[in-house]
């Protein structure tokens, strides 16, 4: 029954979370194209863009911590059914201030997907396997990511562009109902033992309980506030997001104005940059496991190539698309391992019990930076043009390397030598948590 539904959490939390995707990326598949139906420009663009990246943070915080205490069967859920609403609405919207509200409340209901996903994972995987496991179970950001360009371009080539948010929309609602059928709570919901029992693999007394609550104010202070660790994963997070999405954001439209793509070769530069990461993303966490959980060190190795592909992307002639293409697939290889890794790191270096917040907290930060970018990014291209905007983007990722070399040598204790520290404060029982 454990190897089962093991299986069965993985399997669905991979699927919705990549349908999450469908129903938020599909924005700047088409942000071109919209605006010039609706005469919106660049800054405007990016303020929805940022709006949205801004309430995304703040909802994988709040909701992070509220999925510590929710079963993820109808957490998840719920948040498909609030994000497909929002794109049935959005599409069918014409007023800018609407679209702002719209896309706004559509980013706080994207925040209960990343959160009830990572507190599955994490109490039906152990810490032994959790970079493995999670490398896996992330290519779901990439699939989802790169079938988004293809939905959402497709979509608006054929039927308009606000058939880009109605049939991701649609997805998201069968996709809703299929999670309520395949997904679980805790494996003690069912009647089995913790993981740490099945895999033989305790991380310290305090885990042997996972259903133990903690309060709000031991969550917030004590496992996130106090803990220098996850302050230092939320600071290199910040700069990693916004190498992230810059691309994602605003490379069709780029590509577009510059390298006189297409609107079906935009969306499919989308999917490259999606798709390059798989294979990266497996053999990172799978090496983060070999190296004994310094994940920090392959954050770092995989950073320096994206700088490097930025620069190639800046100077690259506007008649080689082939090499344009090729860079955006180098970045994406390489972007998606940090992206995964840091929130692993989080989980690594805090309780089991508060894994929603944590992540939620270092998710906050990430998408600080992509609020910063979308904002900056589109009002230096519309005044000063897109050189402006990718020296930006290059310093971005230079001070990202700065930051996360201090996580180099950083490494998660084997499960038989962890011990009290400031990190890990003194559960109810008198015993420490890792």
């Amino acid at each position: 029954m454990y190897p089962r539904l093991r299986w069965q959490i993985l399997e669905a939390t991979f699927i919705g979370y990549a349908t999450f995707y469908f129903v938020r990326n599909n924005l700047p598949v088409v942000s071109k194209e919209m605006g010039q139906a609706l005469h919106y420009s660049k800054s405007q663009i990016g303020d929805l863009l940022a709006l949205t990246a801004i309430a995304y943070g703040v909802g994988k915080f709040v909701m992070g911590a509220w999925s510590d205490r929710s079963n993820p069967r109808y957490f998840m859920p719920a948040g498909l059914l609030a994000t497909a609403f929002c794109n049935f609405a959005f599409g069918a919207a014409s007023s800018y201030p609407v679209h702002l509200l719209l896309w706004t409340l559509n980013g706080l209901a994207q925040g209960m997907g990343w959160a009830p996903c990572g507190r599955s994972l994490s109490h039906w995987y152990s810490v032994r396997e959790r970079g493995t496991v999670f490398a896996f179970w992330n290519i779901a950001v990439n699939v989802g990511g790169g079938l988004t360009g293809l939905i959402a371009a497709y979509s608006t080539a054929w039927m308009g562009w606000r058939s880009a948010f109605y049939v991701p929309g649609a997805l998201a609602v069968l996709c809703a109902i299929y999670l309520m059928v395949r997904l679980r709570d805790t494996p003690q919901s069912v009647g089995l033992p913790p993981v740490e029992e099945y895999r033989n693999d305790y991380a310290g007394e305090g885990e042997r309980n996972p259903e133990a609550e903690l309060g709000t104010r031991d969550l917030l202070v004590h496992y996130i506030l106090k803990n220098r660790y996850l302050w230092l994963f939320a600071a290199g997070n910040f700069f990693v997001y916004i190498s992230r999405y810059a691309m994602l954001d605003w490379g069709p439209t780029y590509l577009k104005e510059v390298k006189h793509a297409s609107l079906e070769q935009g969306g499919i530069s989308t999917a490259i940059y999606e798709l390059g990461g798989i294979f990266s993303v497996l053999l990172m966490g799978w090496l983060s496991d070999k190296a004994g959980g310094r994940r920090g060190m392959i954050t770092v190795l995989c950073m320096v190539p994206v700088f490097l592909a930025f620069g190639g992307i800046l100077y690259a002639p506007a008649g080689m698309l082939w090499l344009n293409m090729t860079l955006f697939g180098i970045v994406g290889f390489f972007i998606y391992p940090p992206v995964m890794l840091l929130p692993v790191m989080g989980l690594d270096f805090t309780s089991k019990k508060a894994i929603g917040t944590a992540a939620g907290f270092i998710g906050l930060f990430g998408y600080l930076g992509r609020t910063v970018q979308g904002k900056i990014l589109g009002t230096l291209a519309e005044r000063y043009g897109w050189n402006a905007s990718f020296y930006v983007i290059l310093v971005s990722t230079f001070l990202g390397i700065v930051i996360l070399s201090w996580t180099w040598k950083l490494k998660p204790r084997p499960a038989g030598e962890r011990r009290q520290t400031a990190v890990e404060p003194m559960a109810a029982s008198g015993r420490g948590t890792v």
